[in-house]
C-alpha cells in the first residue's frame, strides 16, 4: 500500500506531465484540395493547387504537445495527392508521414483521408504534397509549432513573430514539364529553370516594423529547386533555430537556405524611422544549366519603418558569402554520438539508362516505387520484415535495429549541390568537405575531426564533387525516406529508404481504415512484398523496375547497324573507284577522230611542201575527261 507521502511524491513527479496534458489541445483542419488560378509574379495566370478555394494555402499552427487532425478531400479531379509534414518526427505514427507508396497510398480524386498525430517538437516546419512531384504547383505551406518554454521567449514578443516563405516559381505545371525532363530529349538531365522568385508567394512584399523592436523571423524555403541567399540591408540576423532545433545564438549578415531548409533568427530594428530597408533573396544560379536573359533571379521585400518614405533598390553585393551552418552549436549542447554500428555510404550519380533518359542514382540504384507501400510490407511480412529484400530491388532499403547509431556518408559524384533530407529524425551534421574535395575516402576524416557538439537539422547541403557525413540514433521505429529535396531529383530517383525496427512497428501500429480505403479505391494491394507477392516474400517477380542500364558495348541491333554501315561504305567506295577508272567511250572516240584528222592534215602539208629542214610537226596532247575531252597545244 502506497503511503500518503509516496502519493504526494508521485504527484509532484507527475506534475509537469499533467500540466503539459492540461495545456494540450486538438487542432483540427478541414482541407478541400482543388484547383485555383494564381499569378504571384504578375506575369502569367496559371492553374495552381489551393485549399478551400484559396491560394496561398493556410498555415498550420499549433503548440508543442497538441494533437493535429487534418481531414483532406481530393477535389483536383485529374491528379492524386498526399500531404507530408516536413520535419516532424511522427513518433509512433509513421503511417501519417505522407509520401505515397511509402507510408500510404495516394489520395484518389474524390476520396478523403485523415492525418492524425501529436506534436512533440517545437519550431519552424512546412507541409507539402509528397506525390508525383506535385508540390511546386502550389500545395505547400508553413507549419509553425509554438513553444511556451522556448529559451529565447524573453527576447521578443509573440506578436512580433513573422513567418516568411521564399520559393522559386514556374509558369508551367509539373505534370507538363516532367515528361520532357525525364526523356531521351534531355540526356544531360538539365532541370527546368524557374521563371521567378517569391517572398510569401508574391513580389514587392512590404513588412511593417516598429523602431527599436526585436522581431523573430521564421524563414522557410518552400521551393522546388533553387537554393536562396538571403540578407537584410542595414540589419544583422541572430540565428537561434534551424529545422526545428534550437542553437546557440549566432550572428549572420547573409544566410543560405536550400529547398526545404528553415532558419529562425532575431532582427532588432533601428531606433529611427528615416529610411526603409531592402530584404533580398537571390536564387542560387550555380544550380541552373542555363541562365535565361529575361530571368530576374532576385526578389526584394522591404522592412517598412515609414510608408511615406521611398522603397530603395537593393545595393549590389560584392560577393555571396553566407553563414556556414555547420559551425552552429546546439542549444542543448548534445555531444557527438558514439562511433556508428551501422554505416551507409551512398554515391550520388547522374546517368542515363537504356531508354536514353537521365536518372539520379544512389550507387547503382534509381528509386522506383513498389507495388505495395513499404510500410504495408512491414506490417504484412512477419519476421521477414527484417530482410531488406522484401522491400524490393529499387527502393534502396536499409533495415535498422532500434538503438543503432547510424552514419550516412554521401559522396557527390555530380557537379551540382544537393540538399539531403531525412524523414523521422534530426541528424548530427558532423562533416562537410569543401567543393571538389572528392569522396569520403579521398578526404579521410577521423573521429577527431568531428565537432564535439555538432549542429543538428533535417536537411543539409552537399557541395559539388564533395562529401558529407551525418549521424543519428535509430530511436523512432517506422519507414523513413532519405532523399535529395530538389524535386526534379526526387522525380528522377535520388531516394533511399530506412526501415527502422520493423518488428516494433508491427507490435505498435494499426493502419486506419480510411488509409486502406485509399488503396482500395485504386486497386493497390496492401499486403505482400514490393511486388505484391504474398506466398514467397523473397520472390520479386513483377516488381516495378527502372529501365535497363545502357549496355557496356554495342547491342545486337547496334552491331547489325554497324555491319551494314561498314558494308554500305565499302560498296560506295568501290562504286566510285570503278566509275572513276572505267574508260570513257565518248572521250576515246573523239580522240581517235581528232588524231585521224591531224594525220590527214600533216600528209597534205608534206605532199605540197615536202619535209624541209627545221620544220616541226605540231604535237597534240589530249586529256580524256568524263563526258568529252579538252586539247591544248604546245
Amino acid at each position: 500500500m502506497v503511503s500518503l507521502f509516496g502519493r504526494i511524491t508521485l504527484l509532484v513527479a507527475w506534475a509537469p506531465a499533467l500540466l503539459e496534458l492540461s495545456r494540450a489541445a486538438t487542432v483540427t483542419y478541414n482541407f478541400n484540395i482543388g484547383w485555383v488560378t494564381s499569378n504571384p509574379d504578375g506575369a502569367f495566370d496559371r492553374p495552381t493547387i489551393g485549399i478551400n478555394g484559396q491560394w496561398p494555402i493556410p498555415p498550420i499552427v499549433a503548440n508543442i504537445g497538441d494533437n493535429i487532425v487534418v481531414h483532406t478531400t481530393n477535389q483536383l479531379g485529374n491528379q492524386t495527392t498526399s500531404l507530408h509534414f516536413h520535419g516532424l518526427f511522427m513518433n509512433g505514427t509513421t503511417q501519417m508521414d505522407g509520401p505515397t507508396q511509402v507510408s500510404q497510398c495516394a489520395i484518389a480524386p474524390g476520396s478523403s483521408f485523415t492525418y492524425n498525430f501529436t506534436i512533440n517538437q517545437p519550431g519552424t516546419y512546412w507541409y507539402h504534397s509528397h506525390n508525383n512531384a506535385q508540390y511546386p504547383d502550389g500545395l505547400r505551406g508553413p507549419l509553425i509549432i509554438h513553444d511556451p518554454e522556448s529559451p529565447f521567449r524573453d527576447l521578443y514578443e509573440q506578436e512580433n513573430e513573422r513567418v516568411l516563405t521564399v520559393s522559386d516559381w514556374y509558369h508551367d505545371q509539373m505534370q507538363d514539364m516532367l515528361p520532357g525532363f525525364i526523356s531521351k530529349g534531355n540526356p544531360t538531365g538539365a532541370e527546368p529553370v524557374p521563371q521567378a522568385a517569391l517572398f510569401n508567394d508574391t513580389q514587392d512584399l512590404k513588412i511593417p516594423v516598429q523602431p527599436g523592436t526585436t522581431y523573430l523571423f521564421r524563414v522557410i524555403n518552400m521551393g522546388a529547386f533553387a537554393g536562396q541567399y538571403i540578407w537584410f540591408e542595414g540589419h544583422n540576423m541572430s540565428i537561434i533555430e534551424v529545422d526545428g532545433v534550437y542553437h546557440q545564438p549566432a550572428t549572420a549578415e547573409m544566410i543560405y537556405l536550400s529547398a526545404a531548409q528553415r532558419c529562425s533568427f532575431l532582427v532588432t530594428t533601428k531606433n529611427e524611422t528615416s529610411a526603409n530597408y531592402a530584404l533580398v533573396a537571390s536564387m542560387d544560379t550555380s544550380l541552373f544549366d542555363t541562365l535565361p536573359d529575361d530571368l530576374n533571379y532576385n526578389v526584394t521585400a522591404w522592412l517598412v519603418y515609414d510608408d511615406t518614405q521611398p522603397l530603395p533598390e537593393p545595393a549590389l553585393v560584392d560577393e555571396l558569402d553566407p553563414f556556414d551552418d555547420i559551425t552552429l552549436v546546439p542549444y542543448d549542447n548534445q555531444t557527438l554520438l558514439g562511433e556508428p554500428n551501422k554505416i551507409v555510404e551512398l554515391d550520388v550519380i547522374m546517368d542515363n539508362l537504356g531508354d536514353g533518359a537521365n536518372y539520379a542514382f544512389f550507387n547503382n540504384i534509381t528509386y522506383k516505387a513498389p507495388t505495395v507501400p513499404t510500410l504495408y510490407t512491414v506490417m504484412s511480412a512477419g519476421d521477414a520484415a527484417t530482410n531488406p529484400t522484401v522491400y524490393g530491388s529499387y527502393t534502396h532499403a536499409f533495415v535498422l535495429e532500434k538503438g543503432d547509431i547510424v552514419q550516412i556518408i554521401v559522396n557527390n559524384l555530380d557537379t551540382g549541390r544537393h540538399p539531403f533530407h531525412l524523414h523521422g529524425h534530426h541528424f548530427q551534421a558532423i562533416y562537410r568537405s569543401d567543393e571538389d574535395a572528392g569522396t569520403f575516402e579521398d578526404t579521410n576524416p577521423s573521429e577527431s575531426d568531428y565537432p564535439a557538439m555538432p549542429m543538428r537539422r533535417d536537411t543539409f547541403v552537399l557541395y559539388p564533387t564533395g562529401n558529407i557525413v551525418l549521424r543519428f540514433r535509430a530511436d523512432n521505429p517506422g519507414v523513413w525516406l532519405f532523399h535529395c529535396h530538389i524535386e526534379w531529383h526526387v522525380a528522377s530517383g535520388l531516394i533511399a529508404t530506412f526501415v527502422e525496427a520493423p518488428l516494433d512497428v508491427q507490435k505498435t501500429l494499426k493502419i486506419p481504415q480510411d488509409h486502406l480505403d485509399a488503396c482500395a479505391a485504386q486497386n493497390i494491394p496492401t499486403i505482400g512484398n514490393a511486388a505484391g507477392n504474398t506466398v514467397d516474400l523473397l520472390d520479386l517477380s513483377g516488381e516495378p523496375r527502372s529501365p535497363d542500364p545502357l549496355p557496356d558495348g554495342f547491342t545486337t541491333r547496334g552491331k547489325v547497324a554497324l555491319a551494314f554501315s561498314c558494308l554500305c561504305g565499302i560498296l560506295g567506295v568501290a562504286v566510285v573507284a570503278w566509275y572513276g577508272l572505267a574508260p570513257d567511250a565518248a572521250a576515246s572516240s573523239w580522240a581517235e577522230q581528232h588524231i585521224a584528222e591531224m594525220n590527214s592534215a600533216n600528209q597534205g602539208v608534206r605532199s605540197s611542201e615536202g619535209e624541209g629542214e627545221g620544220t616541226k610537226s605540231k604535237v597534240v596532247t589530249v586529256t580524256a575527261v568524263s563526258g568529252g575531252g579538252a586539247a591544248k597545244q604546245r
